[in-house]
């Protein structure tokens, strides 16, 4: 049963003040005969074309014959007497508007007089540009689109609540222009990207969302179950082993940009829902995959910057190529100035233990090697610079590298201190590669983020991939950087939150 609070009947005693009020109003426009939520309402601009198109003339200029038809929500109204100036919002701008009530037909002026900040409102009217410069429209009739009911935050201070910001993100998105110009230009990345590849001849595709098996990445998924097949799944944590499937049955180049969910935590640079772009190569290695993933990058910095030095968090950071290339290996030694090579697995964890490392025991030799990379070396990597050649231990799905022992033709790309991607040349030895999973399938026992056996997978393999390359770009820390945001939480529209409770 519905209570008088939750309706759209009057307002109650508990209701706080500007909500009843509104309320009230709502009940007038109604008692007025006037529809406060009409099916639709046709425009003739939007705000910003208006400023475009008029912005030249000078103040005190008024063009009658100009007559156009405007809406948006009302962010401010300011009464002075018999006249009022007001203004709207839409998604392209903002625009002043005057009325001079008199002038108004009667269901108008019921209208103008019963409406409140947050309201949607649409109106006919001439242009002018005030004696002080504002460009303006001139009401001649005033339609009331949307009653709102819930108050809109204090125009100057906004909100200034951090869990408001991202649980109510329709109010910072109403408030904050500059919020909304962040997810406008997240939006043209996507799209720079695509236009990216499918000018290169890659082909977009899709991958499921929920599998039998996970695999593609070491993280801990999430797990749900199909009532109808009675059947346990996971929800994607990589397109990995999908795309390679694509690869071995004739597409040479395909790539898909989609969610991956990962049951983790939750901090400046991740959360649990997140965008990736893969794809993948035939015929090509991780050498022609680093040019490649620095042209792409570069192409997303330049058509969002304009140049590709920048200010990002406060510092200077320059994507110019070439970028830099450095080894694990050279990174630790440079870094931590201990050389890896020349010591035990004893002396590395050791070495792992004094720099901060919270192991309580020894890990495989690659792990440690790679938990005192990034203990030591990934602070200092500001400005774009290409990891490469992993260990063999913590790459399962990646080529041995042709030269190196022990190691794998694998880079990192890492920019202002963050992993933006990650790539292989791509292991298509069927052998190696199911002696790996085995590995990682006995890994199971103490590291429930180790990959899984994938049969479907292996038989992939095993009917013959050509030799490829892979790279995985992730999505939201590129938005961060090119939209100088600090956290991951202000790129993702509706970013993970603990219940309110």
């Amino acid at each position: 049963m519905q209570t008088e609070e939750q309706g759209t009947g009057t307002a109650t005693q508990k209701e706080n003040p500007l909500r009843a009020e509104k309320r009230r109003k709502l009940d007038q426009l109604k008692a007025a005969g006037i529809d406060p939520f009409p099916h639709n309402f046709e425009r003739s601009h939007k705000l910003a074309e208006i400023d475009a198109k008029f912005s030249h003339l000078e103040a005190g200029d008024v063009l009658e014959s100009e007559v156009v038809t405007i809406a948006g929500r009302l962010m401010t109204k300011r009464d002075m007497g018999k006249a009022s100036f007001f203004n709207i919002q839409d998604q392209s701008g903002a625009m002043q508007g005057y009325v001079k009530v008199s002038e108004l037909d009667e269901q108008s002026q019921t209208s103008f007089k019963l409406i409140d900040i947050g309201d949607f409102v649409g109106f006919k009217g001439h242009i002018f540009k005030t004696k002080k410069g504002q460009l303006s429209v001139h009401a001649h009739s005033f339609t009331v689109l949307c009653k709102s009911l819930e108050p809109l935050p204090e125009k100057y201070h906004g909100l200034t609540d951090v869990e408001t910001k991202y649980r109510h993100r329709h109010l910072n998105l109403i408030m904050d222009t500059a919020s909304r110009k962040v997810f406008e230009t997240r939006s043209k990345i996507i799209r720079e990207i695509r236009n990216f590849l499918d000018g290169r001849g890659f082909l977009e595709v899709e991958t499921p969302v929920l599998q039998p098996i996970y695999g593609g990445a070491s993280a801990y998924p999430f797990k749900t179950h199909h009532r109808a097949l009675d059947m346990e799944l996971f929800m994607k944590i990589s397109p990995e082993l999908y795309l390679k499937r694509l690869i071995v049955g004739g597409f040479e180049k395909v790539y898909e940009v989609g969610k991956n969910f990962r049951n983790e935590g939750i901090d400046r640079s991740h959360n649990p829902e997140f965008s990736m772009l893969e794809y993948y190569e035939a015929y090509t290695d991780y050498n022609y995959q680093m040019q490649q993933f620095e042209d792409l990058v570069n192409h997303l910095v330049q058509s969002v910057k304009g140049t590709l030095k920048f200010e990002y968090n406060g510092k200077e950071i320059d994507f110019t190529g070439p970028w830099r290339r450095l080894s694990v290996f050279d990174g630790i030694k440079e870094y931590a100035g201990v050389d890896v090579e020349a010591i035990s697995d004893d002396e590395l964890f050791k070495t792992i233990k004094s720099k901060g490392s919270t192991a309580d025991k020894p890990a495989s030799r690659g792990e440690m090697i790679m938990e005192l990379f990034e203990l030591t070396v990934e602070e200092h990597l500001w400005n774009p610079t290409f990891v490469i050649d992993f260990p063999k231990e913590v790459s399962p799905l990646t080529k041995s590298h042709r030269s190196k022992p022990g190691l794998v033709e694998r880079f990192e790309p890492m920019a202002a201190k963050m992993e933006i991607g990650n790539a292989y040349t791509e292991l298509n030895d069927p052998v190696d590669q199911r002696d790996r999973l085995m590995e990682q399938e006995k890994k199971r026992v103490v590291d429930e983020e180790a990959q899984p056996m994938d049969e479907d997978f292996l038989h992939a393999i095993e009917t013959g991939m050509p030799p490829t390359g892979g790279v995985g770009i992730g999505v939201e820390r590129i938005v961060m950087i090119l939209t100088n945001q600090p956290s991951i939480r202000d790129i993702i529209l509706f970013p993970t939150m603990k219940h309110k409770s």
